[in-house]
């Protein structure tokens, strides 16, 4: 006799006794039964699950809109924009922390730091580990101008007051999307001395006229990100892929779709082998090379934090000849 299954198809229920009577033999309707059954409950909780995903973010995360205005944390409180003129940037709202731990700081906003774009010398890919899997890093560029400023810009999860990040919640259109503005003083200070993390910082390998292309192709991302807020992904909207993407905007095609982009922890191998950053003696010794927390820890703060910095790192060809 044929069993019917109320909400299963006919031919599902056939076929899967079929399959499982000629694994079982005849073990017995009991054992089939059982089974059938299980499988049924699996599917339609997978089902039932899914179904109430689809609704959650249909009814609470798609109608969220990204503002630009709100309680934010007072280390993102304000967005930074750029202004040109011929071969000039004036930046407005520029980082400026002094940091002792990540309670224990300085604040202070910059209202105009001007730049040449003609001038950058160096731009620097600093990888900051602050989570005991590699892969889990933050990575942001530097760039270095021949009259000594460092100016970093870094993409983040912008949050408000008593918020904390999460990278689960950053799925959900739970953040902003914030580029941060600040100087190389503030910004990797903060992780070599206010939290302690694991950094490295690997100078970039640009050919002539990209580092001029690449500082104003983030000046532009920062005014597009005062006009048009943005959200933060955990996965396709991050500090890296936005690196990605702004390099690519330069340069078509430089940096390949790879899987090393989504874990950022593990994109100085990817950016060695496609000749992104400078070669140091191979990989290990380049990223021994490029690590400045510890060695930065004797800065007496007599010196400029950036001179202290590219002391205990390798000099370019080009500052040799």
């Amino acid at each position: 006799m044929m069993r019917v299954n109320y909400g299963v198809n006919i031919l599902m229920v056939l076929l899967i006794g079929g399959i499982l009577h000629s694994i079982f033999g005849n073990v017995g309707d009991g054992m089939q039964d059982w089974l059938l059954i299980s499988l049924i409950v699996l599917g339609s909780a997978i089902g039932l699950i899914s179904l109430h995903g689809l609704w959650l973010w249909w009814t609470r995360v798609r109608p969220k809109q990204p503002r630009l205005n709100a309680d934010w944390q007072s280390d993102c409180e304000f967005i930074s924009s750029a202004e040109f003129e011929d071969s000039m940037i004036t930046f407005r709202n520029v980082r400026d922390f002094h940091w002792r731990t990540t309670r224990d700081r300085d604040e202070r906003w910059a209202d105009e730091v001007k730049v040449d774009s003609e001038q950058v010398k160096h731009i620097w890919f600093v990888v900051d580990q602050f989570h005991s899997f590699k892969g889990m890093s933050h990575t942001y560029l530097t760039f270095e101008f021949k009259d000594g400023t460092c100016l970093s810009f870094s993409f983040e999860a912008r949050r408000v007051k008593g918020k904390k990040y999460h990278p689960w919640t950053g799925l959900w259109r739970s953040y902003e999307l914030y580029l941060l503005l600040g100087f190389e003083r503030d910004v990797t200070q903060l992780r070599t001395h206010g939290r302690g993390n694991i950094v490295h910082m690997y100078r970039v390998v640009t050919p002539p006229d990209k580092e001029r292309q690449m500082i104003v192709q983030m000046s532009h991302r920062l005014n597009q990100l005062t006009q048009r807020p943005e959200f933060y992904h955990t996965l396709f909207k991050t500090c890296n892929t936005s690196i990605v993407r702004a390099v690519n905007t330069v340069t078509p095609g430089r940096i390949p779709f790879l899987w090393r982009n989504f874990l950022p922890g593990y994109t100085p191998k990817a950016a060695l082998k496609l000749g992104l950053i400078e070669d140091w003696g191979g990989l290990e010794m380049t990223r021994e090379k490029a690590r400045v927390d510890q060695r930065s820890q004797t800065w007496d703060e007599k010196e400029e934090y950036s001179e202290m910095l590219r002391k205990i790192l390798p000099p370019s060809n080009a500052d040799q000849e």
